[in-house]
């Protein structure tokens, strides 16, 4: 069991931004209303068509926003890393869940009731303007997607992707090894392409000599020549 004192610190150490927008009062109430939960690799967080309930911030581990679309085939909308914020979209819409969420790996989330985030947002200017700004921030971020994904070929969306994982979550401590481990059918997810021409592309970066794969396991040793094959498509 976790002692208020040490939830107060960890709190304010994870959630510094939105900790920072609170009064002291305010930030007794998150303190009273927030917990964690742990999660283990591809277990659903919340699902498409429930009702939002909670704000979620992701404190370790890796999550995936995705839609189930024609023929159930799924694609991987967002990923987020500590410490992003999560899952208040549709509470602030007033509807259900249009996509779902789900843990990559073994996880931990704080969690804090909408109802009382809401409560703190009518009542907080600097609080209304943080989220504000991450909602604004996660409409430009889908309207590049859309582009991206519609518009780039399959090479250029691959490599877009790879790139994203690399500046989402980083390296090993070679520096060059993606520091995620996603399967073929996650990563054709995130390309919106088929898992077969995921495999047939990153066999062919590997022929070119821009990456090493091993298993799970993908090595970038060309990532300006990536990121130029992510430039022009």
């Amino acid at each position: 069991m976790i002692k208020k004192s040490q939830l107060e610190r960890i709190i304010s150490e994870d959630l510094s931004d939105m900790w920072n927008a609170l009064r002291p009062d305010e930030k007794r109430i998150v303190i009273d209303n927030f917990k964690y939960e742990h999660y283990k690799k591809n277990q659903i967080i919340y699902a498409e068509k429930e009702t939002p309930e909670s704000l979620f911030c992701l404190l370790e581990g890796k999550v995936k926003m995705y839609k189930s679309g024609i023929g159930d085939r799924i694609q991987i909308l967002r990923l987020y890393r500590p410490v992003q914020y999560f899952g208040y979209r549709a509470y602030f819409a007033n509807e259900p869940y249009v996509s779902s969420a789900a843990a990559f790996e073994p996880t931990v989330l704080g969690i804090i009731p909408m109802n009382i985030v809401e409560q703190l947002i009518r009542n907080n200017n600097d609080l209304a303007m943080f989220f504000i700004h991450e909602l604004s921030r996660n409409l430009g971020g889908a309207d590049t997607k859309i582009i991206n994904l519609t518009q780039k070929h399959i090479r250029g969306r691959l490599a877009e992707s790879l790139l994203l994982l690399a500046d989402n979550y980083g390296y090993e401590d070679d520096e060059s090894t993606l520091k995620i481990y996603m399967s073929r059918e996650d990563l054709a997810n995130l390309s919106n392409m088929t898992t077969s021409n995921a495999i047939r592309t990153l066999t062919t970066f590997v022929s070119e000599k821009l990456i090493l794969v091993d298993g799970r396991r993908i090595k970038i040793i060309n990532e300006p020549q990536l990121r130029k094959i992510s430039k022009f498509g």
